[in-house]
Order: structure tokens, then sequence, then C-alpha cells
């Protein structure tokens, strides 16, 4: 049932393995790297719980021995003092330049670790082993590591490709039906954004997916990284094509910014109100039909998920508020909010070019809703 999708970078190049069971072969799989049979891990103690004893079995299956640093679970993880605190525990384990760190758990531990392993000694290699869906199809792939500031998030960083990722559909039965869910608006978001008929096989498949069925667990996520993986070759560093992957977050990153990036909104959460705005948006632009942005809603709440900002618990700020945040994000160009739009389901565009009103009006509409 194992995947593969190669990220074709050149010399940079590296596979996503994708199925179950790939934590208990991690040693085979990573000691191909390896110039000495040791790694340092880098996880939360939520995930350590979980899943680090297995992954020490599976790397000492192969003799190689592990070190690991759990951190805090949480989003509040991802900045200065956690960072500073594994990157001094990295130099303490005398990592080298030739070694290996992974980054076992979710996406916070996967742009922490992957920064940390970036500023390392200028630059020591690192293996992803997401463990949450939205890691999985997202976060893990393209090399794009970091932490947030008080300014907001991921404003420091860098592009540091991972050596490789494995992907072990196994530890999604771990997940919290919320954050399985969590996880699926970024899948949900591939369809959107570049293939329409993997949207239709969703429509179909998705309840199953979110009940359990391994195969499409499976194809979910392989279809996910490997239109992910297809964008970053094209555009590593996002001058192009690669801000398509951020369709819905222009709004998601506001909705974030105004919960305190707190449990009231998971990210993959904001990203599906993120997309059924952006669909909303751009039919009243005219550049879609009505049906698409209902296509989409209906698909979300027959999955169980959040869709408009009133399934958003507690006090949002006012249209203006929410607009001041989105230009907080770091996508904005020159002054000019990026928008990623579509002219329907799969066949979403980067613009510059919306009218501030039109999303004052759709987000003063959205609120008065709530």
């Amino acid at each position: 049932m194992n995947e593969c999708v190669h990220v074709a970078l050149g010399e940079r190049a590296y596979d996503v393995q994708i199925g179950p069971g790939l934590i208990d072969e991690a040693g085979a799989r990573i000691a191909p790297l390896l110039a000495r049979p040791r790694v340092a891990v880098l996880t939360d103690e939520t995930v350590a719980g979980l899943h680090l004893e297995a992954l020490r079995a599976g790397l000492a299956a192969a003799g190689i021995e592990m070190v690991s640093l759990a951190l805090p679970p949480g989003e509040a993880t991802k900045g200065w003092p956690q960072f500073t605190r594994a990157v001094e525990w990295l130099l303490e384990q005398r990592v080298e330049r030739r070694d290996i760190v992974v980054a076992l758990g979710g996406g916070v531990i996967g742009d922490l670790a992957g920064f940390a392993a970036a500023v390392l000694r200028r630059g020591v290699r690192f293996v992803q082993i997401p463990t949450s869906l939205l890691a999985q199809v997202d976060s893990s792939v393209g090399g794009k590591t970091g932490i947030n500031t008080a300014q907001g998030k991921n404003l420091v960083g860098a592009f540091h490709q991972p050596a490789l990722v494995l992907a072990d559909t196994a530890v999604l039965a771990t997940l919290t039906p919320r954050d399985f869910l969590a996880g699926y608006g970024e899948v949900v978001k591939y369809g959107l954004l570049g293939d329409a008929e993997f949207f239709d096989w969703l429509e179909v498949e998705a309840p199953a997916m979110a009940g359990g069925d391994m195969g499409a667990r499976v194809r979910a996520v392989t279809r996910s990284v490997q239109m992910k993986a297809d964008i970053v070759v094209c555009d590593e560093t996002e001058q192009g094509d690669r801000a398509l992957l951020n369709l819905g977050h222009t709004f998601c990153h506001a909705l974030e910014a105004a919960t305190g990036y707190s449990d009231r909104l998971l990210h993959g959460e904001g990203v599906a109100i993120g997309c059924a705005l952006a669909f909303e948006l751009s039919s009243r632009l005219g550049l879609c039909s009505q049906e698409d942005p209902s296509r989409v809603r209906a698909h979300l709440r027959a999955m169980g998920m959040k869709v408009d900002l009133a399934d958003i618990p507690g006090d949002l700020p006012d249209a203006a508020g929410l607009l001041g945040l989105m230009a907080q994000d770091k996508k904005v160009v020159d002054g000019q909010l990026r928008f990623i739009l579509a002219r329907g389901i799969g066949q979403a565009f980067v613009t510059s070019d919306v009218p501030g009103h039109a999303v004052h009006g759709l987000l003063e509409e959205a609120l008065a809703a709530r």
C-alpha cells in the first residue's frame, strides 16, 4: 500500500514515502542517509507519549541510536524561547554537519525543527516524520521552516528542504476527530486550487477516509503531496505559482490572529473557512458561478467542518479590524494584498486586483450572520 512521491529539486531532491507502518521501518529507511548510526529527534510531549518508543524501536532495528527532546505541545511552542532551547540542546548533543535531525510531530515541530536544522552549523540535514494529517499533506513537504514572532506567523525562517519525509498513515488513527478534520481542510484545498477531479473524488470518498479507510487515506495524502511537490519544483521560493498553495490562507491568517492562535480556531479550520470565503468572493466578482461556493460549503458541512465566521466561538473584530489583520500578512507585496481566487473548482489563480470594498462587504455580511 506504500506510495512514494519524488520531489525533483536537483541536488536537494528527496522522496516522500507514504503508507502505514513507516515509523516501524524508520531505521532501514533513514540508515542510507547517515554518516554514523545516531540521530537527534525533536518532538512534542503529546506525540512523544504516543509514538516516540515506536520510533526508537524502529531505529534500533537498524542499529541506530536516538537522543530526543520533547517540547510542550501547541502553537505557542513555535517561538523564540523553545526554538532557542531546541538549538542549544542540539549543540549539547554534539550534532555535527553530517548528522540528521528528525522532526517527529505535527506542523509546529516540523517547522521549528526544520528551522533549527537550517541554522545549526549553517545547515544540517533533517528528516520529517509528520504525525498529523495537516503536516503530512502540507507543512512537511516543500522546505518552508520557521517560527512565529509577536509581529505575526512564520515571519522568521528559512527555505530548508528535508532529506526524506516518512508519512506514516497509520498514526492518523491517534488524531482526535477535530484534528483530523482540521488537516482535511488542507486536503480539500488541493482539489479546489488545481484538480477538480480530486475534489469530485473527495466528495464521494472523504467520509470513508475520515472514518478510517486506509486505502482512501493513502490515496488522499499521496495526491495532495504530489500536487504540492509539482508546484514546489516549479517555484521553490514562492515567486509565482507556489502562492496558489495559499488558497484560503489570507482570510485564515487574519482569523487566526483575531482568535489569538488559540484552540478557538485550528489552522486547518481557518483554511476551510478561508477557502469558502475565497470562492464566495470569486463568485461576487463574477469570476466563477454561484454554484461553486455553494458546492464548497456543502461538502465542508457534510464533513462536519467549520465553514463560516459564525462557526468560530467568541468575539471577532469588525470587518475593518479583520482587513487590518489581513494587511499584516507576509504575502502583501508593495502594500497590495494578494488573494488566491478561482474561476471554478480546480481553477485558482493569484491576483492583487481585488477591490477593498468587495472584501469589506463580504466580511461585514459574514460577521452579521454570526
